[in-house]
């Protein structure tokens, strides 16, 4: 009787369909976790298929490594030798492992490609040099909120980096100075952002328009998660910010129609709307899929306001769907209005134009359909420059500003968690460290912290002198990767 042979067809066909699986289930899983769910709270459903295909084919693969003939197959051949077998097995199985992640990860390609260049880049959230004449600032625009017919400060406070102790003091002072906007979150500071606005709120909370998520600290809930858990999370919040009700709950950093559209989710915001414990629904999304996620909350009729990544540059199709989601009475609120970039750079623009940040808002409030921009206030100063800008509409100095913005980063700026360089370097030299602290010495005026962290690194960039320079090319932005390093290592050793 004959006996069934695995052949290279059958491996490379079981490859092929885990793959495929690799794709939908553990690039979906793996999507999930960095759109910000709660892991822990996560189906493993996708995860089975996909491992257990895995698991086959890489018994498949041992078992044909294992009986490896010298000839082809289809062929009667002489048994391999044990090192051949072994070589070509371990090579498909690593291989193959490599491929199945890269799958994974390939999916979610969007968040380093779109997301992690254009939306999530830290920038300075302040100007080194601030001028006498922003002190005092204050509200000077209250803009309607959509449908909720609330008028909030056209500058408004996000609260990502506030902390108890000076981040109190921070908020009272922009409540005392008109903003009338909060937006905060359960994972904010660790449920340090909630707190804190609380305390900052007691006595005032009348006046606030106070936004959260649906959250746990640890992060997002998931599609799929219990109406009893969507309500306990913001009951947490409720305590926290020492409060009876919050104006507006987010789905908050959406990135599929599946949790956008979760009948839990609405199901939960409908009993605590009816129980008074809140007022309006709304998605925020800074993620690759914002377009499509803010086009269906809009069709559906569901949400109240959008809270969309905003800024010049941004999605060349974004001005329409605000435009359009205005045209729907639904409100519009900004975020990441600080385009990832330098900032010190600047200085040499400062007698034509304003701060780098005021310019960057200025643009944003030029669009009518703009509520408010949310953006993270965690310094005293912040109030000052920040509500500078408020009521002003952008400049013909302000545009030529952002335009020589662009041009001053093209080919210098790193942008953060990009890392396409790294793999080009024959001496494995961290380059986006180095140029990040290229970048807090001569753009962010910090020398010293500057020369500190790079004195600390296990290579330094002396390694480029006399290298072949492989990583030229490699970078995405353009960025003369040698030339930059080399320039760095001397800017920041003493020698």
């Amino acid at each position: 009787m004959h006996r069934f042979r695995i052949s290279g067809a059958v491996v490379s066909l079981a490859w092929a369909l885990t793959l495929v699986f690799a794709w939908l289930g553990y690039g979906r899983f793996l999507g999930y976790v960095v759109e910000g769910n709660n892991a822990s709270l996560l189906s493993r459903m996708p995860l089975v298929l996909p491992t257990i295909c895995l698991l086959v084919t890489l018994a498949l693969t041992v078992v044909w490594a294992r009986r490896l003939e010298t000839t082809a197959d289809g062929a009667q051949g002489e048994p391999a030798s044990a090192r051949r077998r072994f070589l070509v097995g371990g090579v498909t199985v690593l291989g193959g492992l490599v491929a199945t992640a890269a799958a994974a990860f390939g999916r979610n390609l969007g968040w380093i490609t779109v997301t992690g260049q254009h939306i999530l880049v830290d920038t300075p959230k302040s100007d080194p040099q601030p001028r006498a004449d922003w002190q005092g600032a204050e509200v000077r625009d209250y803009r309607k909120l959509g449908r909720t017919n609330v008028l909030v400060s056209d500058i408004s406070l996000g609260s990502g980096r506030i902390k108890p102790g000076l981040g109190e003091e921070v908020a009272r002072l922009a409540i005392e100075r008109g903003v009338n906007y909060f937006d905060t979150s359960p994972d904010y500071s660790e449920t340090g952002s909630e707190t804190t606005l609380g305390k900052a709120m007691l006595g005032k909370r009348d006046k606030m328009f106070v936004a959260t998520k649906f959250c746990t600290p640890q992060g997002d809930l998931p599609a799929g998660s219990s109406v009893q858990l969507y309500m306990e999370m913001v009951e947490g919040s409720l305590k926290r910010l020492q409060t009876d009700y919050v104006d507006l709950v987010h789905i908050h950093s959406c990135n599929t129609i599946e949790r956008l559209m979760d009948p839990n989710a609405h199901e939960a915001f409908d009993r605590l709307k009816t129980q008074g414990k809140v007022r309006f629904l709304g998605v925020s999304s800074h993620t690759p899929n914002l377009e499509a996620v803010a086009n269906r909350a809009i069709e559906s009729d569901r949400f109240d306001v959008l809270m969309l990544a905003y800024h010049h540059g941004a999605w060349a199709s974004l001005a329409d769907i605000i435009d359009r989601a205005a045209a729907n009475d639904v409100g519009v609120v900004a975020m990441k209005t600080l385009k990832g970039a330098k900032h010190r750079g600047l200085l040499e623009l400062r007698d034509e134009a304003d701060s780098y940040t005021q310019a960057a808002f200025k643009w944003v409030l030029g669009n009518p359909s703009v509520a408010c921009l949310v953006i993270s206030f965690f310094e005293l100063g912040h109030v000052d420059e920040y509500l500078y800008a408020s009521g002003r509409r952008p400049s013909s100095a302000d545009y030529a500003l952002l335009q020589r913005y662009d041009q001053l980063i093209a080919g210098k700026h790193c942008y953060q968690g990009c890392g396409a360089c790294l793999d080009s370097c024959p001496e494995q030299l961290a380059i986006d460290d180095v140029l990040r602290f290229r970048m807090y010495f001569e753009d962010y005026g910090d020398e010293k912290q500057a020369m500190r962290h790079y004195a600390r690194l296990e290579r330094q960039a002396d390694v480029c002198l006399g290298c072949s320079a492989p990583c030229l090319g490699s970078c995405p932005h353009g960025i003369p990767i040698q030339e930059r390093t080399i320039g760095a290592h001397r800017m920041l050793t003493l020698a």
